[in-house]
């Protein structure tokens, strides 16, 4: 494998200094801030980018800032009267706590709410555009670094996951996959960058189950170069194992009660996926010190090795190996789960939005055949195939749910910023040659994942709508405001009423629980699967039997919305039920309207 050396396009002035990964990497980093700064800021710790998740995650922050216990993830105030286990990791609640300690230091508590909500995205930032600097300078010099530096401030810029406000782990996960692929890449195979790729995979897999099948081709990867390499490899190959094996240990005993060692669970660090690590770890330690000459002996143990894992995995986790929403109640999968935007499959985009296609899958695609067409050519192989098979396994992972499409995307810059470069490097050796230039020019538009959107919302809705969309891509969500359920004027009405519980659409019970002390039925977690179903329930029954489902659940107040996609739904459903009837005015006898709110239709539950 060739190595270019970073520095070798150096030249005098501030040269020297931007050809080294952590110099240059700083002003893509404050541009990029500086600019969604301006034109994205939450308006309050409540709203923050629109996202339940974020908003959830503030509500989980606070329970830990006021005394909840660190190994205590019940959500109280969300679902029926046991309350709802979350199944978020305390290693993304404890930094963003800690941010909001120190600022509130100098600030009211809402003040440094919003300022740490503000902050957080925008000081992970530097750590995703690093490991791209660096993978990329290692491999392709500082072309390449500045190529791939750009190419990942405007996947920050337009990426949601980074906007400011954004408090849910996946930007986490998405920095950490960064690191792991630009580890596993290191062209000199050093120790220590093994090493920091085995606590990247562990910390990945601690901070939430979603990354599991790229950390699992990412500990392939390794294997088969130790089968490969031989010797020459071992010490890093038993860096990795050892690093994992340990660091999933620590991740494991620090965020998992000691109560729950011994329970699988599929959504997040538990005995299933911790034992499976670390086995797989030390089993990779124990063969590379082993020294086998042999590549073929070496293969074999690799495979043999992986047969064991796979029934282990049957043993200790089988409920794991499939769907881990399989187990959803089929009116939660119906009504709920088809409706994420995030878990849509290809199949699903493709027939509600067809023109976000080229956006989640486009790049990821260019990606692979660039990565296979240029490994089959000898160029760079190891590289390109390291890079096939994280990219790959996302994009398929995309293709199931369209979470994946944001890793696959991101991970696509490595191997395309390389490509960039060279031919920048061709297209200017023979300036005559138009072909070079139009491929160079071509290969920068379609590294872009926004361009692959604005162009499909083009063709599907014109260019009038792509100008409005790229204006939405670049300033992000707007705050919530009146008209909308949840809105301020809502939340001021919901907190004139004695606590209570309040059945309300899950796609609204996030912001009930941080704006209000209220508890709520529903919200969008698969764990709240008996609130959601309640909730379900009382807008598709009749209103005698809607009474019986409130009165059970402890129902002091009702927040209708009739704006809700899911509550529209409802009412198609059943039109002579409980939300069909307050749609149309029919309020039950046992309900009493509420004013001040401008979203949702507000009613008391009377007493008996």
């Amino acid at each position: 494998m060739a190595y270019r050396p970073s520095g070798q396009e150096t030249g005098g002035g501030l040269a020297p200094l931007l050809s080294r990964p952590a110099p240059a990497m700083l002003p893509y980093w404050l541009v990029v801030a500086a600019t969604l700064l301006v034109v994205s800021r939450p308006a309050s710790p409540v709203y923050l980018t629109g996202e339940n998740d974020d908003v959830m995650r503030l509500v989980e922050v606070r329970d830990l800032l006021g005394g909840q216990g660190w190994f205590d993830l019940m959500q109280y105030r969300l679902g029926l009267a046991e309350g709802t286990p979350m199944h978020w990791s305390r290693l993304i609640d404890l930094p963003i706590a800690a941010l909001i300690r120190f600022l509130s230091l100098f600030l009211r508590q809402g003040d440094a709410e919003l300022l740490a909500a503000t902050l957080w995205p925008v000081l992970l930032m530097p750590l995703l555009l690093l490991p791209l600097a660096i993978a990329a300078s290692r491999i392709g010099g500082v072309a390449a670094m500045h190529v791939a530096l750009g190419l990942g401030a405007l996947f920050l810029f337009t990426c949601v996951r980074f906007a400011p406000g954004s408090l849910d782990h996946h930007n986490v996960q998405l920095v950490l996959a960064t690191w792991l692929a630009a580890l596993l890449t290191d062209p000199q195979k050093r120790v220590r960058s093994y090493i920091a790729a085995g606590l990247a995979a562990s910390l990945a897999l601690a901070v939430g189950a979603e990354t599991t099948p790229l950390v699992a081709v990412a500990c392939g990867c390794v294997a088969l170069q130790w089968v490969w390499h031989g010797a020459a490899f071992a010490g890093s190959a038993r860096a990795f194992g050892l690093s994992l094996t340990l660091s999933v240990s620590a991740a494991f005993f620090a965020t998992v009660p000691p109560r729950d060692y011994g329970v699988v669970t599929c959504d997040n660090l538990s005995l299933g996926f911790y034992a499976l690590s670390a086995l797989g770890g030390s089993a990779l330690f124990l063969l590379a010190s082993l020294r086998p000459a042999s590549r073929p002996l070496r293969f074999g143990m690799i495979g043999l090795t992986g047969t064991l894992l796979l029934l282990a995995a049957r043993l200790i986790a089988p409920q794991c190996l499939g769907d881990p929403l399989a187990s959803l109640d089929p009116m939660l999968t119906e009504l709920w789960l088809r409706g994420v935007t995030e878990a849509r499959s290809f199949t699903a985009v493709a027939a509600a939005e067809p023109e976000m296609v080229g956006g989640f899958y486009a790049a990821g695609l260019f990606a692979m055949a660039v990565c296979l067409f240029r490994s089959l050519r000898g160029e760079e192989v190891e590289f390109h195939l390291v890079l096939l098979a994280l990219v790959g396994t996302s994009w398929l992972v995309a293709l199931l749910q369209v979470r994946g499409a944001f890793f696959a995307n991101l991970l696509s810059i490595l191997p395309l910023s390389l490509l960039i470069a060279d031919l920048r490097r061709h297209s200017a050796t023979d300036s005559e040659n138009a072909a070079l230039a139009i491929g160079y020019l071509g290969t920068m538009l379609a590294s872009v994942p926004v361009l692959w959107a604005l162009g499909g919302v083009a063709a599907v809705h014109g260019w009038q709508q792509a100008m409005d969309a790229s204006v939405m891509t670049f300033a992000g969500a707007p705050a919530a405001e009146g008209g909308e359920c949840g809105n301020p004027a809502d939340m001021a009405a919901l907190n004139a009423l004695p606590p209570g519980t309040v059945a309300a659409p899950s796609n609204s019970g996030a912001e009930i629980l941080a704006a209000t002390g209220h508890r709520v039925l529903s919200a969008p977690y698969h764990r709240d699967q008996k609130g959601m179903l309640t909730e379900l329930h009382i807008g598709l029954s009749v209103a005698a039997d809607a009474w019986a489902f409130l009165k059970g659940a402890g129902v002091t107040a009702v927040a209708f919305c009739p704006t809700d996609p899911q509550t529209e739904a409802l009412i198609r459903l059943k039109p002579d039920g409980f939300y069909a009837d307050l749609a149309r005015g029919a309020v039950p006898a046992y309900l009493e309207a509420i004013g001040g709110g401008e979203g949702f239709w507000l009613y008391r539950v009377k007493p008996d």
